[in-house]
């Protein structure tokens, strides 16, 4: 029996990729559950920033942190909104300048669609596996957050910025000719990004850990069911997938204290 707050799960690439559940007390190890028993319980919700015992809001956090905490500012979602190259705070500038001011990359990512996106250069690949990407490679390189959002803001104009999750959950993607994907982003960028396009792009492949994708899929809320059991069939981007074709979602749970059973 392991026990603890949900956060993310930890990803390590490889064929197929690792995936880690940090449980406070337990590390475990989520491809060693393939093809076994698992029941989850819900034993309540916890702040990630406050840790008090309060309703998740979004992202982990309760309400009045998700208003608070720096690290849930709009310019996350929105990178182009970034300011600390201005020397400009959001909601506190030292925290704002340790993420925004470090290189970021600009990539085309293929999970149910073609899509664009924008990471820390660090965070590569482990954005394209928390997105369930099949394929993915780095269209450009900039020194700081606020230019990734600029050429992503371009890049929407030509590619989709959202992932289908059902889709990509289903192992249902379109086909794409890389070359001609990456000539039309490379195309529709600012002219004065262009000198920070990568040279030589290689397009990185994602294998999952999955046995059995499914038909049709259905979305668990655990806190309404309050208790689930299913035999693991895989694990995708930052889902698990069950045998009856439900899917959990750790991810969009984050800040939910849970009880896992294995069988």
């Amino acid at each position: 029996m392991f026990k603890g707050v949900l956060k993310k799960m930890i990803t390590e690439i490889g064929s197929p990729i690792r995936y880690y559940l940090n449980l406070e007390s337990d590390f475990l190890e989520i491809n060693q559950l393939l093809d076994q028993t698992v029941k989850i319980n819900f034993l309540g919700t916890q702040c990630l920033s406050c840790h008090d015992s309060k309703p998740i809001f979004r992202q982990g956090f309760c309400k009045n942190c998700f208003f608070e905490n720096p690290s849930a500012g709009d310019w996350i979602m929105r990178p182009e909104l970034s300011k600390a190259h201005l020397g400009e705070e959001d909601r506190d500038l030292e925290y704002e300048k340790k993420v925004q001011l470090q290189p970021h990359s600009v990539y085309l990512a293929l999970s149910s669609h073609l899509k664009v996106g924008v990471t820390r250069k660090t965070q590569i690949p482990t954005r394209w596996i928390d997105q369930g990407a099949h394929q993915a490679v780095g269209i450009l390189d900039v020194p700081n957050r606020y230019l990734a959002g600029v050429a992503e803001v371009s890049l929407k104009e030509h590619f989709s910025d959202k992932t289908n999750w059902r889709k990509m959950l289903q192992n249902d993607y379109e086909e794409i000719l890389w070359t001609t994907a990456i000539n039309q982003a490379i195309d529709a960028l600012p002219k004065d990004l262009k000198p920070h396009i990568i040279r030589d792009q290689l397009v990185t492949e994602l294998q999952f850990p999955v046995l059995q994708y499914p038909e049709k899929v259905k979305s668990l809320n655990l806190e309404k069911e309050n208790s689930y059991t299913g035999v693991l069939k895989g694990i995708k981007g930052q889902y698990l997938i069950f045998e009856d074709q439900t899917v959990y979602n750790i991810r969009s749970n984050e800040g939910t204290v849970v009880e896992m059973v294995i069988d």
